[in-house]
């Protein structure tokens, strides 16, 4: 099978259950950001973060596949090979943030992003995650609800992993003073 189908040289792509819409549609735009996270998500894999973490990480890859194949279904399609998110997705992240934050000191300030490479990157998939909820967001068509909870909770996750991965390497956080 040739990676080219030649079928996205005007400008339009299909979605999973069929349909196409244009390369700059809100739905491409969410699942195409999502996409880029789990990228970033790889950086963080390959930058030596603590090794504890590691299949955490490569669980949250997979669940981003999930992700985004929901984004690129429209919900009123129902192929029965589609996998649609639910609340337990969000749970576990809830569950992770919980167990997390007892490794960590109060946040008491805010906090400049970096630290470790592999904190760096997590900062950075933060960020990503953000603009992912955003675009997500804008989808004109009703979408699963469990996505847009999902992509919030899951930058909290991110943010509370970077604190992590810092204080487990012994890397002290930089607190924001304003000028």
């Amino acid at each position: 099978m040739k990676i080219y189908t030649r079928t996205g040289d005007s400008g339009e792509t299909s979605l999973f259950a069929g349909g196409r819409v244009a390369k700059d549609d809100a739905r491409l735009h969410a699942y195409g950001t999502v996409d880029e996270l789990n990228a970033i998500l790889g950086l963080v894999l390959a930058s030596n973060m603590h090794p504890d973490l590691a299949e955490t990480m490569r669980r949250i890859q997979r669940e981003l596949f999930t992700v985004g194949s929901d984004l690129a279904t429209p919900l009123d399609a129902s192929p029965e090979w589609i996998h649609r998110l639910d609340g337990k997705f969000t749970e576990r992240l809830e569950r992770d943030i919980d167990q997390f934050e007892a490794e960590l000191p109060p946040l008491k300030n805010f906090i400049l992003p970096g630290g470790t490479q592999a904190a760096a990157f997590l900062h950075q998939a933060r960020t990503v995650c953000r603009r992912a909820e955003r675009w997500a967001v804008t989808i004109k068509e009703e979408i699963n609800p469990h996505v847009l909870t999902y992509l919030n909770r899951l930058s909290d996750w991110l943010f509370v992993l970077a604190r992590v991965e810092n204080v487990r390497a012994g890397v002290e956080e930089t607190i924001w003073i304003s000028h």
